[in-house]
């Protein structure tokens, strides 16, 4: 029997890279996927190859009506929901901060921020009403620094740790935990193509030579971790913040060639 065995997860961006990543771990824990996002094309191919614990529902995050009716469908299908992850994000083109439209700023925060409040609202009293749960908000390194080009996503991403801090508080006492993921950089489309046609992909600019773990990490490695966080194993954990960066925070590492002194 898996860890999720008929339990329901709600993945926001679930078609994506590493939404899709995720969808596939719980389900092959036994969970009931529920595949929410924009692309229901995606969505739908995405349920069909996992089968009849999966469903796939049209979401824009940032939409209070899509919520409340994603809850709905959720609920009369598989009964109270257990877990969301609000993974869903975008990121703005590369741009100085007086380069920065207001509407690429207003865009960013809210995929990253409105939205994962939003989710969290809508599915706190459905969570409630199955004795708990637990959420957990996809942040960003860039959430512990200043990032250059990337004001817009780098301030969303700040704002999630408040969000995530502070609904762990106000729904810990209903058995809900809350808490919140920091990758690295990711092998997914959001960091392989360009966020604007003609302009470089992070990938073409970044390179993860110089740290402790010297490449990119792969979606798998995130589910692994979510799949922890949101387990029993983790139970005590709340308000948490778990970096997973192959060591890019800590800033570079000794190379080989460096040498020992006697």
């Amino acid at each position: 029997m898996g860890r999720f065995e008929g339990r329901t997860v709600i993945v926001t961006g679930g078609s994506g890279g590493m939404g899709s990543s995720h969808v596939k771990g719980y389900h092959a824990e036994g969970a009931n996927v529920v595949i929410a996002g924009r692309d229901d094309d995606a969505g739908r191919d995405l349920a069909a190859r996992l089968g009849h614990r999966a469903l796939s529902v049209h979401l824009d995050v940032a939409g209070e009506d899509d919520w409340a009716a994603v809850v709905r469908e959720v609920e009369d299908r598989f009964g109270p929901i257990a877990i969301l992850v609000n993974n869903a994000g975008v990121q703005n083109p590369a741009a100085l901060i007086e380069h920065t439209e207001l509407s690429t700023w207003e865009r960013t925060f809210s995929a990253n921020v409105t939205g994962q409040f939003l989710g969290i609202r809508a599915v706190a009293p459905s969570m409630r009403r199955g004795g708990g749960g637990s959420i957990v908000n996809i942040a960003s390194t860039m959430a512990h620094g200043g990032t250059a080009f990337y004001a817009p996503y780098t301030a969303s991403k700040w704002a999630v740790r408040g969000l995530t801090r502070t609904a762990a508080l106000e729904l810990g006492r209903d058995n809900i935990r809350v808490n919140s993921i920091h990758p690295g950089v990711v092998s997914t489309p959001l960091v392989n193509e360009p966020t604007v046609a003609g302009r470089p992909a992070i990938a073409d600019f970044y390179s993860p030579d110089p740290f402790a773990i010297p490449r990119l990490a792969e979606p798998s490695e995130v589910t692994r971790l979510l799949l922890f966080i949101t387990s029993q194993e983790a139970s005590f954990a709340t308000g948490a913040e778990f970096v997973l960066d192959g060591g890019l925070l800590l800033g570079p590492a000794l190379q080989p060639e460096a040498g020992i002194a006697a």
